[in-house]
């Protein structure tokens, strides 16, 4: 049986991380799904509304074989051991990401040098979807729903609408 498990700052979820997901549920026996924490990145949603969003699109996606968890505080190699994860899962959307992915899985491989990386890559209509980027377009009013699964959607959008109404 082959435990993977797919890290990541998902703040907030995309059908593009969703994409890797169900790929990754396809190759492997159980994936884990982990919110955890990039500290160079600004978060807007806790560890745990970030969860409950991946917990909803994998439920929506029929997923059974994945469990998502929130674990912020710890490096991705100990959290891999501990769940008896065989391998870790990474998303590509392009060069730049495929050169950012390479680094991280190189840190990892000193780390865990039994631990692989095996990268999955975007469909082409993800291959531009950000987290950051989507979070730009909702926080000036366009639709975000073609970008998110639902739940994070709707989400985002009243999140920034009260960001908006608290700064008036």
């Amino acid at each position: 049986m082959t435990n993977a498990l797919f890290p990541g700052s998902f703040d907030p979820v995309t059908k593009g991380h969703m994409d890797t997901v169900v790929q990754a549920a396809k190759a492997f026996d159980h994936l884990y799904v982990v919110v955890m924490t990039n500290t160079s990145k600004q978060q807007l949603f806790t560890p745990a509304e970030r969860a409950d969003f991946l917990q909803a699109a994998v439920a929506e996606a029929g997923l059974t074989n994945v469990t998502v968890l929130a674990r912020p505080a710890q490096l991705t190699v100990d959290l891999a051991r501990e769940l008896g994860a065989d391998v870790l899962v990474r998303g590509v959307r392009n060069s730049a990401d495929f050169l950012y992915e390479q680094q991280i899985a190189g840190v990892n491989g000193k780390l865990a040098p039994d631990l692989p990386t095996v990268l999955f890559l975007a469909k082409p209509e993800n291959a531009a979807v950000a987290s950051s980027m989507v979070k730009e377009v909702a926080r000036y009013g366009g639709r975000v729903d073609q970008f998110l699964p639902k739940k994070a959607a709707a989400a985002l959008e009243k999140r920034l609408k009260n960001e908006d109404q608290e700064q008036e």
